[in-house]
């Protein structure tokens, strides 16, 4: 059989300004028509400027939050979402001229 599936619509900030030294949160809010489940999970993911490469800088799956231990971001990552409320945003802190570029976040609901 064909398992349903019913999209997530996830939002975030198009364009978010930090100055070098101060904190910034990324957030990333989203929609299912579906229960949220006790797995859903959270990925978000950077690429630096300039860069092709995307790495995964922090997870949240089994209701913990698992900051990822490489990249620059691993001492200045602060969990501040909530999937219960569909949220799930992160703060970086101390910003830096490298932290320049592209976050993603991608979450999913499994049924």
């Amino acid at each position: 059989g064909v398992s349903p599936v019913s999209p997530i619509h996830v939002y975030t900030q198009r364009e978010v300004y930090g100055t070098v030294g101060s904190q910034v949160t990324l957030s990333c809010s989203f929609w299912s028509s579906e229960w949220i489940s006790e797995d859903i999970s959270i990925t978000w993911h950077f690429q630096a400027e300039g860069s092709r490469d995307s790495i995964s800088i922090f997870h949240y799956a089994k209701g913990q939050p698992y900051i990822d231990d490489v990249g620059s971001f691993k001492e200045r990552m602060e969990w501040v979402g909530n999937p219960r409320r569909k949220d799930g945003s992160i703060v970086i802190h101390s910003l830096e001229p490298t932290d320049n570029g592209t976050f993603t976040c991608d979450v999913k609901n499994p049924p």
